[in-house]
């Protein structure tokens, strides 16, 4: 058997009543980035937990090199390396620490710190291309350096194979081709890597084949030549879906707008330039940039969660003139509604159950006399976000950490509809959310602006803002650097916008070329 070689076969899954594979089978090579491609609650997380050694499947055969893991220790000791879709890591410990964990023992207690101060160092600047100091606390981090400490924490293991369940979530676009050349470097010595991702362009740019899974079973696996996006998505998705998702692509209509909201002099940092910000009425504004440039924090500005180091977002508040935006109340009151994409650490409550969850945010609105809870518009809210959004759920009453975490995302942005906001402000919401699955959101974010709600919608992915977008709005330096709308909304000049050139060509340093 080759090194890094897998096999399944006939694989079948289930969690009660939820089959989340049913007839799985695929291999993969050394020295082949094999991705595995399908909509949220096809079985792809489960598959990768399996391989992992997490889960042990309930029938089929499985070799990862040559064995059937037992347990995450076996697939240690094996040569395997996961990176889960949430983002472990210790906020408390240093960079280090995290990095190191179960390198020598439980915390590498042992180790000199000296060189492994030094090696984080090295490590960590090699990945993130900044200093990142050995000693700092995770908890301190940007998300995506957290995710690049787990990538970096498998990348030390010197792996046989590699998993990367959604590794690229949480990394922008200058964050992903630095991680491409990892796993490029990675498969030249002869490692097998698997890419579970939503992300079609990273597919197309860096997988040697694909197999994609519907409903827990193979319905193909592609040559590279053939992985497209339209290939893809004829392959995951029901046509019903596929006709729902071509709709989506149509471009919104752009006309005057009324004003909604709007920021005047505006500084995220106290060193940065102002800005100004308008929100029409039935406006989508998307919000992008490279990571750390200040476009989260105007996102947490907008919705009350973090003020600005100056300034505040002012709301038009109808017949009562105009109100600031400076918490998460007055967010709330004004009718402003928040999505996370952080979905562990800012949006779901673990132990409480998925009707909890989406309803959570209603309970105060339904108060009836004495205290007593309106349970019959809470219920019915619930159902209708669950069919607005196609949330594959068992039953209500399970934990919410029963379900896939796309669907997970999906219950966070059905609490944000069912709370019938003027404003959805969304923080890279698709992020661990399949192409089609996107679409859905689109399409029912154009219906909520379409009815007067307005959006602003941060995202990394740049094909996410075409032909949904009606302007967006790219950060650099901790201020709104560019703005473009109609034809500008386009690959080439929003890369362009985010790396601070002349709407020209841009080249990676991988020698692609996006133009």
């Amino acid at each position: 058997m080759l090194r890094g070689e897998i096999v399944v076969r006939d694989l079948h899954k289930s969690f009660g009543e939820t089959k989340a594979l049913d007839g799985c089978s695929f291999s993969a090579s050394a020295g082949e980035v094999h991705a595995i491609v399908g909509e949220n609650g096809s079985g792809k997380s489960t598959l990768a937990k399996i391989l992992s050694g997490v889960l042990h499947p309930d029938s089929g055969e499985v070799s990862v090199l040559g064995v059937m893991p037992r347990s995450p220790i076996e697939a240690r000791r094996l040569g395997i390396a996961t990176i889960f879709q949430e983002i472990l890591v210790a906020d408390e410990a240093s960079v280090a620490a995290n990095l190191f964990v179960g390198a020598d023992g439980l915390w590498a207690r042992n180790a000199r710190p000296g060189p492994r101060r030094r090696q984080t160092a090295e490590i960590m600047r090699r990945l993130t291309g900044v200093e990142i100091d050995p000693d700092a606390p995770v908890g301190q981090l940007p998300l995506s350096v957290k995710q690049w400490i787990v990538i970096g924490r498998a990348i030390l293991a010197n792996p046989k194979v590699l998993i990367l369940d959604e590794s690229s979530a949480a990394l922008d676009l200058d964050a992903t081709i630095r991680l491409h050349q990892e796993i490029r470097r990675l498969r030249d010595e002869g490692v097998c890597v698997i890419i579970v991702t939503h992300r079609i362009a990273e597919l197309v740019r860096i997988t040697d084949r694909a197999t994609i899974l519907r409903d827990g079973q193979t319905v193909a696996t592609l040559p590279k030549a053939e992985i497209t996006e339209k290939n893809l998505m004829a392959l995951m998705t029901p046509q019903s879906r596929q006709r729902a998702a071509r709709a989506a692509q149509i471009a919104p209509s752009s006309s005057e707008r009324a004003r909604v909201l709007h920021a005047s002099a505006l500084r995220l940092t106290a060193v940065a330039e102002p800005f100004d910000f308008t929100l029409g009425k039935g406006e989508i504004v998307g919000v992008t940039g490279l990571d750390g440039q200040g476009q989260d924090g105007f996102i947490k500005a907008l919705a009350g969660i973090r003020p600005a180091a100056s300034g505040l977002p002012v709301i038009d508040n109808g017949a009562n003139g105009e109100a600031s935006i400076g918490s998460l109340a007055d967010a709330d009151r004004l009718g402003i509604a928040y999505v996370s994409g952080d979905r562990k650490r800012d949006g779901i409550f673990p132990q409480l159950s998925i009707y909890e969850n989406l309803a959570l945010g209603l309970y105060r609105r339904n108060l009836a006399f004495g205290g007593w809870i309106r349970r019959v518009p809470i219920v019915g809210a619930f159902k209708a976000e669950v069919v607005r959004l196609s949330i594959k759920t068992g039953a209500a009453s399970n934990k919410i950490t029963s379900l896939s975490g796309g669907n997970q995302q999906k219950v966070l942005i059905g609490r944000a509809f069912a709370a019938l906001p003027r404003v959805i402000v969304l923080n890279d919401p698709a992020r661990g959310v399949d192409l089609g699955t996107k679409r859905e959101l689109y399409e029912e974010l154009r219906k909520f602006a379409a009815g007067g709600g307005s959006v602003v919608y941060l995202s990394s992915e740049i094909e996410e803002f075409i032909g949904f977008a009606d302007r967006v709005d790219v950060f650099r330096d901790d201020r709104l650097s560019r703005s473009l709308a109609g034809a500008e909304i386009d690959e080439q000049p929003i890369l362009a916008a985010m790396f601070g050139h002349a709407p020209t060509e841009v080249v990676f340093e991988t020698g692609e070329t996006v133009g």
